[in-house]
């Protein structure tokens, strides 16, 4: 049916009678109705107001049961009226609707139970249940609101909110509708026609199209906070767009040894074309394998042959410490050009790789994030007063350390915070002062310490966003929807599961 002729059958119907109480008697789908009324009110040829209301429609087992007859006169009909049916033999044939079949034939007292057979206790039904459901798919409506409720709770039928209007002329009313134009043209202009033309009015109050722009995930409004943060505290954003990365820088020149079960193919990810790594500065390559073969700097090493082989490895980085290493080197050029050192305070937050076992809270792949201080007479002390200070910009003030094992740190303290949500203390990042072995073969100055410490991105935004499951997170899991609709991140406030 076209709006056309819609059109021309509501207008001639308020020609004829004035007004039209409710467009439901209308065999027309009400969204065309509306259509068609709205385009008329915009001419003023009409006013309408809403009415709201009430359908029962049938459901699919409603609709079958309407055509077909319900489950427990079906029963009834298979008993034989000179004996019994096994109750074996009625799920065989019935299948899943059985039960409520025998249910309902029981509690109607159609039927008696001896042993395990079924037997007739009247000599006919009247399947009053599909005649009701016939009313109720011709009329959208029954008299009694008790089996209506009856048959919803068994399924068969459910309530529809419909809206129909009531119709009546507009100050402009008339039969014989003229096409508005929407624009002024050059040939109107040109030929006069404008000054007869009936023109369509603006509808200032219309809703303009939604725009749909981009969204920021949420574990990139936490990171942008975090990038702020470090901002306000005069740290340098070291450069994080290098995830593949030598053994060398990655594990090596932090004083790891080549034996470290983390090098091992079932925690890294080795890259199989390219295999290895271009030229690597030759002096500081030396002084790294003396400090592993025999020690240096007040430390024995490990004692063992060091291979190139091993360190030209190529790898998904592990860790964004490896950038640290990288930039810790570029700075002891740069004060050995220069002849003076320059106190730093460099940051970074990128995505590393670990061939891990996929679970809820793990996956191969995540973010970390990293800060760096690099000074003459830095102290365990300095590295505890400035995590108060970065975590105190979190909202956290409770904190705790504990002595931990890093190759690339002495001292290493775990830090924990307490967590208000789960009223105990939790993990929240690694710390410590990077040890003589690996700063030692940069070229720093002797005097100069490097306090770092480094957290997961992912954990705070699961916890600020209540996400229990890390794949939803991140990942072909994630649902676009939570991506667009969650809010924006404030560190420093109670968000979440923090609340």
């Amino acid at each position: 049916m076209s709006q056309e002729s819609i059109q021309t059958d509501i207008l001639a119907r308020l020609d004829t009678h004035g007004s039209i109480d409710d467009t439901a008697i209308l065999p027309y789908a009400s969204d065309l109705i509306l259509g068609v009324l709205n385009s008329l009110l915009s001419k003023e040829i009409l006013t309408y107001t809403a009415i709201k209301g009430e359908k029962w429609v049938l459901t699919s087992e409603g609709q079958e049961v309407a055509s077909g007859g319900s489950p427990e006169v079906a029963l009834f009909n298979l008993i034989p009226s000179d004996a019994g049916l096994a109750v074996a033999d009625a799920q065989e044939q019935m299948g899943e609707k059985a039960k409520v079949a025998m249910s309902n034939a029981m509690s109607k007292k159609w039927l008696k139970k001896q042993g395990d057979q079924l037997l007739r206790a009247v000599d006919s039904v009247t399947d009053q249940v599909q005649a009701d459901l016939i009313k109720i798919k011709e009329t959208g409506a029954f008299g009694d609101a008790r089996v209506l409720q009856d048959y919803k709770r068994r399924k068969l039928c459910s309530a529809e909110k419909i809206t129909s209007y009531s119709v009546q002329k507009g100050e402009r009313f008339t039969t014989n509708v003229q096409k508005e134009a929407t624009e002024i043209t050059a040939e109107m202009l040109r030929t006069g026609e404008w000054k007869g033309q009936t023109f369509k009015k603006y509808n200032f109050n219309a809703a303009g199209v939604q725009v749909r722009g981009g969204h920021l995930h949420p574990l990139m409004k936490v990171r942008e906070e975090f990038r702020q943060i470090f901002f306000e505290l005069g740290f340098e954003e070291m450069p994080t767009n290098q995830f593949v990365e030598s053994s060398f820088w990655n594990f090596d020149a932090l004083f790891q040894p080549q034996q470290h079960p983390a090098r091992d193919m079932h925690d890294t990810f080795f890259l199989k074309d390219p295999a290895v790594a271009g030229e690597m500065p030759k002096d500081y390559v030396e002084r790294v394998k003396h400090v592993h073969s025999k020690g240096g700097y007040g430390s024995i090493g490990y004692g063992y042959d060091w291979k190139y082989s091993e360190a030209e490895k190529l790898i998904l980085r592990t860790h964004t410490t490896a950038v640290s290493s990288y930039m810790l080197y570029k700075l002891a050029q740069e004060a050995r050009a220069n002849k003076e050192f320059r106190p730093v305070k460099y940051f970074s937050i990128d995505r590393v790789f670990r061939n891990e076992t996929v679970d809820a809270t793990h996956l191969a792949e995540f973010h970390q994030i990293e800060g760096v201080i690099a000074d003459r007479g830095a102290t365990l002390g300095d590295l505890i007063g400035i995590l108060y200070n970065f975590f105190r910009k979190l909202g956290i003030e409770k904190l705790r350390f504990k002595p931990a094992y890093n190759p690339y740190t002495e001292p290493s303290l775990e830090i924990f915070s307490w967590h208000t949500g789960f009223k105990k203390w939790v993990e929240i990042g690694n710390s410590g002062m990077f040890r003589p072995e690996m700063l030692r073969p940069l070229g720093l100055p002797e005097d100069v310490s490097v306090i770092a410490w480094g957290l997961s991105l992912e954990r705070p935004t699961m916890i600020k966003y209540s996400i229990d499951n890390i794949r939803e997170l991140l990942g072909h899991k994630v649902d676009l929807e939570m991506v667009m609709t969650n809010p924006i991140c404030r560190l420093d406030k109670k968000m979440g599961r923090e609340i």
